[in-house]
């Protein structure tokens, strides 16, 4: 232990003064005080420089902190988080580059935004890891689904969600005030003649566009069958299908549905100015961190207010019945309600004694007519 016995200082002054004389034997001195070398001959710099002055301990901060951010960079950083409190590192960063601001690392921004108390919550700034999967092409399938309904001053609203798988562009934010047919059409309509007709659009098997009783066909997949749209469902009790759909609800729920709205009014309001935010400002990590609108392109299938009538090349055309029937080959068929009053075709199989049933291009059904006690019609 150095300099026993007395104050530091005291030692450290008679220490000098001995290790001053002409023919003093340092090493002896530094064994006397219970000191290293390297530690005598640093205070005997220290006293050649200053004096006494050069006794006193000096501050351990460094003179150059290389690894401090500017301040103004990091109010920079501040200044987007408070804009978006719910993003991360990442889009922060993509965003101070777009406003042509050079950033920071992304641990250096975590870092930033933790000693501010914006960076909490379990593993808040550790990278995650996921497979992604998407369609090659805008437009080549829409994903869409209710977000659970929330209670507004005067209701409920419904947020019904369709996205671009190819781009994660949001299509429709609509706050609906129910979840019926006529209310989506009306939705997707719109949607339809401003981004054009995608090929097809993924859902799940509720209501009002599946219906396991009845085979998942509805009167909105017919309609949407007529435009050339064709139906796609999830597999039942595997949200996983409709992956991209949950998180954009879970983005929607933590960037946007925290604060009370008074009415479906106050909630588009909320609604299209965060949607501009989402599709034309915020970086989305599943595409490098550009935004969803620099990926998206309108369709070139333009939407018609009345589709063209449908027209079978096909050997046997059949129109269902007011309740869901139709007669082939002296069988009494029965199809989904939902195409009840519109012509269906019947071609061939691959298999033999099996008919393939098609409603406008899409196939919607098979018949086995192969046990002529028990044929089946499978949907």
């Amino acid at each position: 232990m150095p300099f026993k016995e007395q104050s530091i200082m005291e030692g450290r002054q008679e220490f000098c003064a001995q290790a001053s004389k002409p023919g003093a034997n340092v090493s002896a001195l530094c064994r006397q005080h219970g000191i290293s070398r390297p530690v005598g001959y640093k205070w005997l710099g220290r006293y050649g420089e200053a004096g006494l002055a050069g006794l006193t301990d000096r501050s351990r901060r460094p003179l150059h902190s290389p690894g401090r951010t500017a301040e103004e960079l990091e109010a920079a950083v501040l200044s987007v988080r408070a804009e978006h409190p719910a993003w991360g590192a990442r889009k922060l960063a993509r965003v101070l580059r777009d406003r042509g601001v050079c950033p920071p690392g992304r641990s250096t921004i975590d870092d930033i935004l933790r000693r501010h108390g914006k960076l909490d919550g379990p593993g808040a700034g550790e990278p995650r890891g996921f497979i992604r999967f998407e369609r090659a092409a805008p437009n080549e399938l829409w994903q869409m689904d209710f977000k659970g309904h929330f209670a507004t001053g005067v209701g409920r609203c419904h947020p019904l969600t369709v996205l671009d798988d190819h781009s994660r562009y949001d299509l429709v934010l609509h706050a609906c005030a129910d979840e019926r047919t006529a209310t989506v059409q009306a939705a997707l309509a719109s949607s339809f003649r401003e981004h054009g007709l995608p090929d097809a659009i993924l859902c799940d098997n509720g209501p009002p566009w599946g219906d396991t009783a009845a085979h998942r066909y509805t009167p909105l997949g017919v309609w949407l069958m007529l435009h050339g749209v064709g139906v796609k469902h999830s597999r039942p009790y595997h949200p996983q299908t409709m992956g991209k759909g949950e998180r954009f609800h879970r983005t929607l729920k933590h960037e946007l549905l925290g604060d009370g709205f008074a009415d479906l009014a106050a909630c588009q309001g909320a609604f299209d100015r965060w949607r501009h935010i989402y599709n034309h400002v915020r970086p989305h990590e599943a595409l490098g961190m550009d935004t969803p609108a620099s990926r998206y392109r309108v369709s070139p299938r333009v939407f018609r207010e009345v589709p063209p009538p449908v027209e079978y090349d096909a050997p046997h055309v059949r129109k269902v019945s007011a309740v869901g029937r139709i007669g082939f080959l002296g069988y009494d068929l029965r199809l989904p309600n939902a195409f009840a009053g519109h012509r269906v075709a019947l071609r061939p199989a691959d298999t033999d004694g099996c008919w393939d049933v098609f409603f406008a291009a899409f196939r919607v059904a098979q018949i086995d007519l192969r046990d002529a006690e028990d044929h089946t019609l499978q949907v």
